[in-house]
């Protein structure tokens, strides 16, 4: 019998939904938990079928993750598990596009920017993970280390300069100072002397 699933939900999230709810309401807070709840299940449902444990759940301010005992799985089953989430809100807002008929714009919006943002090749992101999967497969962990540390430092730069700039022209959205200060920390990570990915 498997032990219970661990399931972890960090004050800081908490906090940032109340403040999300009291600025704009349940509604949209419940579209974007519904892409999220999305995204996880999909990558649930592939650990599943290939055998893997999902033995915890964490919750908090930079996202979701699904702890797991993926020693079982090959290369190309770990990358499956880890593109399931990307592919399940790219599945789901072509659902709720085709019976939606024009009336869930803002489901299918936030599937799709969440499959986006998700495949961005940072750590710890989707794409950060299926980069270091590809190339370790492909060339050797040392490789995959390599590549990860390359894109994910170009990329979350890029992503930090683009958030801020968005943030000047528009006059600041409070709400892109989480992702602004995330992508920087995401930045700065893999060159820290003897940090871990």
């Amino acid at each position: 019998m498997s032990p219970p699933c661990n399931i972890r939900i960090s004050g800081g999230l908490v906090l940032l939904a109340a403040w999300f709810v009291l600025a704009n309401g349940w509604e949209p807070l419940a579209t974007v938990l519904g892409a999220a709840a999305v995204h996880e299940l999909g990558h649930w449902a592939v650990l599943r079928a290939l055998g893997a444990e999902v033995t915890g759940f964490r919750l908090n301010v930079l996202g979701a993750v699904l702890e797991t005992d993926s020693r079982r799985l090959s290369y190309g089953g770990e990358l499956a598990a880890v593109l399931a989430g990307p592919a399940g809100n790219l599945l789901a807002a072509l659902v709720l596009t085709a019976l939606g008929k024009g009336r869930w714009p803002a489901a299918v919006g936030a599937n799709l920017v969440l499959c986006a943002f998700n495949l961005l090749p940072v750590r710890p992101l989707d794409g950060g993970r299926a980069l270091y999967l590809l190339a370790s497969w492909t060339a050797g962990p040392a490789a995959g280390e390599t590549a990860v540390r390359w894109a994910g430092g170009v990329t979350a730069a890029a992503l930090a300069a683009l958030i801020a700039w968005v943030m000047l022209r528009t006059g600041g959205s409070l709400w892109l100072l989480p992702t602004l200060l995330a992508s920087v920390y995401w930045g700065a990570l893999p060159w820290r002397s003897g940090g871990c990915l």
